[in-house]
């Protein structure tokens, strides 16, 4: 699909921070994607504007309902400077299932995608091209009908803005200290778990709060129902390799189906891991720590990429995993990935999408 979006530049660029001191989600490029749905033309008048404020009525259902989503996504520039995204039809499918969820109007995902590259071409010189560095992609929607009422909008804008950011790791992979969560409950079967939604990311904020008060990175969610299976890793999808066998919740409707996560699994299988989308319950996985059957722990996302897991806390037994050091199965997949996302290894898996 080629579509020819409006494009109004800026006249006046920003000042680029210099790449050595990018953070995460702080700077933000000279444009963003905006484009309308209303019921009688659908998606529609697709345009690249100078990157600014939304006046937006103070009705607004958004704001009141919460009815919004969003996707999180980058595009890396290689050593050659190509500039590369990865696996974009996934967060448009995945994008797709959120709004049918929230009763969203789905867009055509070849639309979608044909969105995110041309704002990235428009602003490819923002793509930072220092080692662990890439362009941070947010496509969102919001209902934005003015009332005041519980049921769906009938005007939605599809709207992307992009950030450049520095690398994950500043000073190299390290292991995390994850508490396990009991109090709180991040999702139950029926409810908005295995959507991208900003509800989700705001009901969690209280026990993430809390943990870090404690002197925990991230927290790693039990179900909602028992507290008995594990779950997600904060906002990331989290595995456990014991005796070999490298174990992630199953897609139930509870947890999110992370593109990251399906990368790693795939890229598993292909090598002859044995990998098991299963119930996993935490008595498990302590009982595998304290054997030492508890090989690793690690959370896999976009942002980090693979993020290994050091030290979890439960119940105020706290066990240490690989030595508190990154394991190897978690070095090889984060060296895999981040190497093809950034073409410095073959993209034999036909993941990556050049923004010409």
């Amino acid at each position: 699909m080629i579509v020819d979006f409006k494009v109004e530049l800026t006249k006046s660029p920003k000042t680029k921070t210099p790449e050595d001191q990018l953070k995460f989600g702080v700077d933000f490029t000279d444009h963003m994607f905006i484009m309308d749905w209303t019921p009688d033309l659908g998606w529609h008048d697709g345009r690249i504007v100078p990157y600014g404020p939304l006046s937006m009525d103070p009705a607004t259902v958004c704001f009141h309902y919460a009815q919004e989503m969003f996707e999180g996504m980058k595009a890396y520039r290689t050593s050659e400077g190509r500039i590369l995204l990865f696996r974009p039809e996934m967060n448009a499918r995945r994008s797709n299932r959120t709004a049918e969820r929230l009763c969203i109007p789905t867009m055509d995902e070849d639309l979608y995608v044909e969105a995110v590259k041309a704002l990235v071409s428009v602003d490819a010189d923002w793509v930072p091209s220092r080692p662990g560095t890439s362009l941070y992609i947010r496509p969102f929607v919001i209902a934005d009908e003015a009332f005041l009422g519980v049921r769906p909008s009938n005007h939605y804008k599809f709207i992307i803005i992009l950030s450049p950011v520095g690398p994950y790791y500043a000073g190299g992979m390290k292991p995390t200290k994850i508490y396990v969560e009991e109090k709180y409950v991040r999702a139950a079967l029926g409810g908005t778990g295995e959507t991208k939604c900003g509800g989700n990311y705001a009901a969690s904020l209280k026990a993430q709060v809390e943990a870090a008060a404690k002197g925990y990175d991230q927290i790693l969610w039990l179900d909602g129902v028992s507290r008995e299976f594990v779950e997600e890793i904060g906002t990331s999808n989290a595995f456990f390799v014991i005796d070999g066998e490298v174990i992630t919740a199953p897609l139930e409707g509870t947890i999110l189906p992370g593109i990251t996560r399906d990368s790693v699994i795939r890229l598993l299988e292909k090598q002859g891991k044995s990998v098991s989308q299963r119930k996993l319950s935490i008595d498990e996985v302590y009982d595998a720590a304290r054997s030492g059957r508890l090989d690793e722990v690690f959370a896999t996302g976009t942002a980090a990429v693979i993020s290994p897991v050091g030290v979890l806390c439960y119940k105020d037994e706290c066990v240490e995993i690989n030595k508190g050091e990154v394991g190897p199965l978690a070095r090889d997949l984060y060296d895999t990935l981040y190497g093809i996302q950034t073409g410095k290894k073959p993209d034999e898996m036909g993941w990556t999408v050049e923004v010409k």
